[in-house]
């Protein structure tokens, strides 16, 4: 393990590789690309037409032979070669920044809590065949709660939510471990599908899931609001196939995320039930804390809040606490190097 850890170089990379979205931290310079994790390819020639910003403004929109594609599914990889060209696309997309030319730069990768190692294994290879010279691996919540300056390495218990694309991770973390975690597959992705769902059962119109998002993000919301949110949402209609527009009001979108926020808020209790008393005390006094993009819903916090009887706070910056977390990591190693998943102690050679 010792002989992988090197001087600090410009050239160190770190990504939050998501669901939804890849966010890279580049050392010296600060978080540099935020963009979906999406690739377009061309099913004639198998070659990548587009990656990020460009590729998603194709979903949906594609003539029958390109195809866009995420290449991750509840945070973990489920197209091997496509990942590898899209990790490729953001190291070289990254060189652009870097103070001098990055020679193989060492990644630092965050993935979900609780996956396998074999899940592992395809991040790492993945990475070194992308143009990486070696592939650290922390787990996100970890990773996030560094990233808000959380004492993690202190005797005292932390407990963030990281509610992501794909994933969700509720972690209680101590010493520099995490104690207790689950991840589940209910977040961003399970909510779009849930609008998605809803308005066609209640208004017989079949929404896209660009459109789904844009109506979570402009009136999403898991309590009442003080004011009435509406929006117009188009979409095809189920019965005379035409294009139809209606307004949803936020009290829609809250029928449709109510089975999906129930089973979080379940979760987060599952989770505390499993904590040692000790640590749980510690949390009472602090709170939780959360992250990701999902914890920007309306009103999710206070739901939490009143259901589990603990303080909950939304960090700063929730969207990029995970990439920041890498970026403290990548530049005091030393400090750190006890909070990342070492793949080589726990899988057999290759």
């Amino acid at each position: 393990m010792k002989g992988r850890f090197y001087k600090f170089l410009s050239s160190d990379i770190g990504i939050d590789l998501g669901t939804a979205n890849t966010l890279v931290y580049l050392s010296g310079q600060g978080i540099i690309i935020n963009e979906p994790s999406v690739v377009a390819v061309n099913q004639k020639t198998g070659r990548i037409v587009a990656v990020g910003k460009e590729a998603k403004q194709m979903v949906g929109r594609t003539p029958a032979h390109i195809v866009a594609v995420r290449p991750l599914v509840d945070g973990v990889i489920s197209d091997f070669e496509v990942t590898e060209e899209m990790l490729s696309y953001f190291i070289k997309k990254a060189e652009e920044y870097s103070a001098k030319k990055m020679v193989r730069p060492r990644l630092l990768v965050g993935v979900p809590s609780g996956i396998t190692n074999v899940e592992r294994r395809a991040v790492r290879d993945a990475g070194i065949n992308a143009g990486a010279r070696d592939v650290l691996i922390v787990e996100e919540p970890m990773a996030g709660a560094i990233g808000i300056h959380l004492p993690v390495k202190d005797p005292v218990g932390n407990m963030i939510i990281d509610i992501g694309g794909g994933t969700t991770d509720i972690a209680v973390i101590s010493l520099g471990g995490i104690v207790r975690a689950k991840n589940l597959r209910v977040a961003g992705d399970k909510f779009n599908e849930d609008i998605i769902s809803y308005v066609r059962d209640e208004f017989k119109i079949l929404l896209g899931e660009k459109t789904a998002e844009d109506v979570k993000i402009a009136i999403g919301s898991a309590c009442e609001q003080d004011v009435l949110m509406e929006a117009s949402i188009r979409g095809r209609d189920l019965v005379t196939g035409l294009p139809r527009e209606v307004a949803i009001t936020d009290k829609d979108i809250r029928e449709a995320l109510s089975g999906s926020l129930n089973t979080l808020v379940n979760s987060v209790k599952e989770v505390l039930e499993m904590t040692p008393p000790e640590i749980v005390s510690d949390i009472m006094h602090r709170g939780i804390v959360m992250v990701g993009g999902g914890s920007m819903i309306h009103g999710l916090q206070s739901v939490i809040e009143r259901e589990i009887g603990i303080p909950v706070y939304i960090a700063d910056d929730p969207l990029t606490a995970v990439v920041r977390g890498t970026g403290i990591v990548l530049e005091d190693m030393d400090n750190y190097k006890e909070v990342l998943i070492d793949n080589e102690d726990e899988l057999p050679p290759r």
